[in-house]
C-alpha cells in the first residue's frame, strides 16, 4: 500500500553523473526525513546521504561529500540524489529510506529508518 520507488539508476562511465529519484506511492505519510543507502556485492549496506525536513539539514558520508547532493520535497515525500564524478567504487544497489520515527540510530543508521524502497542498480564502469 505504502511504498517507496527508486528510479534513475543505470550504467555510467567513471566521471559521469546520475540523478536518482525516490517517490512515495499509495497512501501519503509524514516523515522526519529521508535518506539514501547503498550496498555493493559482498558488503554491508552503508549510509550515503540524508535530509532532515524540519531544518533542511543535510548529511553525507565522507566518501561522497562534495560530490553527491541530496534534495527533496517533504510535502510530496520525494527525495533526489544527484551523483557527480562517479567512480567504480560507487557501484552498488542504492536504497531510498524514510524516517517516520523519532527513535532508532538517527539519520546515519539503518535503524533510523522504517520504510525502504526495493533498491536500484547503479553501475560505474572504469
Amino acid at each position: 500500500q505504502v511504498q517507496l520507488v527508486e528510479s534513475g539508476g543505470g550504467l555510467v562511465q567513471a566521471g559521469g553523473s546520475l540523478r536518482l529519484s525516490c517517490a512515495a506511492s499509495g497512501r501519503t505519510f509524514s516523515t522526519y526525513g529521508m535518506g539514501w543507502f547503498r550496498q555493493a556485492p559482498g558488503k554491508e549496506r552503508e549510509f550515503v546521504a540524508a535530509i532532515k525536513w524540519s531544518s533542511r539539514s543535510t548529511y553525507y558520508a565522507d566518501s561522497v561529500k562534495g560530490l553527491f547532493t541530496i534534495s527533496g520535497d517533504n510535502a510530496k515525500n520525494t527525495v533526489y540524489l544527484q551523483m557527480n564524478s562517479l567512480k567504480p567504487e560507487d557501484t552498488a544497489v542504492y536504497y531510498c529510506a524514510a524516517r517516520r520515527i523519532a527513535s532508532g540510530g538517527g539519520y546515519y543508521a539503518i535503524s533510523g529508518y522504517d520504510l525502504w524502497g526495493q533498491g536500484i542498480q547503479v553501475t560505474v564502469s572504469s
